[in-house]
């Protein structure tokens, strides 16, 4: 795994549904709903039958439409961060993370087109370090060093949530054996396929772990990869400090 580092203290596959804390209706403050979550717990949410996010609960501008999958075939999964509820809110919203640009974007969605999943795993990266801390229940379990994007090419900084789950066809290829692809994108690759997403992958490169030399994923050795990959669900929260 390399060096240890001192990991930072944290602030804060179809699921059953779960009950997220009511939220408290507040009329004088126009709806603007409340966080939910915590750093020992997280919730995700599937968009079964598709969803559509608005600029704000019971508005008409939408942020964006989301089918039942995404381009890959995977479940649509949302981050959700937020909660509204009230007649000053037209009934009860989540307010999620969306996996669109720009970075960091989100909208709010009606609650009853999303099923609930507690999500008790989160992974923070710090690309100055070039390390990856898996936490569960607040508590770290896996500590490893990564590989991050390079100057011309960065790996964005920010708050985002694992999107999908992938398995590449050719475990031995760029990606290694899986990648959790992120709510993020490259701030520079926008003409690449799917619009430029980053994950966090295996590698065919094991010398690129620790350096800063990719397209902006995050790369880990192949076998700290599937470790990652069998404990972090979707929806688990990444944070991505510069």
């Amino acid at each position: 795994m390399g060096r240890s580092a001192t990991a930072p203290a944290l602030v804060l596959l179809v699921a059953a549904a779960v009950a997220v804390p009511a939220a408290r209706s507040d009329r004088a403050a126009g709806c603007a709903g409340v966080p939910v979550g915590s750093a020992r717990i997280a919730y995700a949410g599937w968009a079964t039958h598709g969803a559509v996010a608005f600029r704000r609960p019971g508005g008409r501008a939408v942020v964006a439409r989301f089918g039942a999958e995404n381009a890959n075939a995977y479940p649509t999964v949302l981050g959700i961060v937020g909660e509204a509820d009230g007649r000053a809110c037209g009934g009860r919203w989540y307010r999620v993370q969306l996996p669109v640009r720009p970075n960091g974007a989100t909208g709010w969605v009606r609650a009853g087109t999303l099923v609930l999943e507690r999500v008790r795993t989160r992974i923070v990266v710090d690309l100055s370090q070039r390390r990856l801390w898996l936490y569960r229940d607040a508590r770290v379990v896996l500590r490893a060093r990564v590989g991050v994007g390079s100057p011309a090419t960065p790996t964005p900084a920010g708050r985002f949530y694992v999107n999908q789950r992938l398995v590449p066809d050719d475990p031995s290829g760029p990606y290694g054996p899986a990648a959790l692809g992120i709510s993020a994108y490259s701030p520079v690759l926008t003409w690449w396929r799917q619009g430029g997403p980053i994950a966090i992958h295996g590698t065919d490169d094991p010398s690129s772990i620790g350096q800063a030399r990719s397209n902006g994923c995050i790369r880990l050795e192949n076998a700290t990869l599937r470790r990652v990959f069998a404990a972090a669900g979707a929806g688990t929260p990444v944070v991505v400090r510069p």
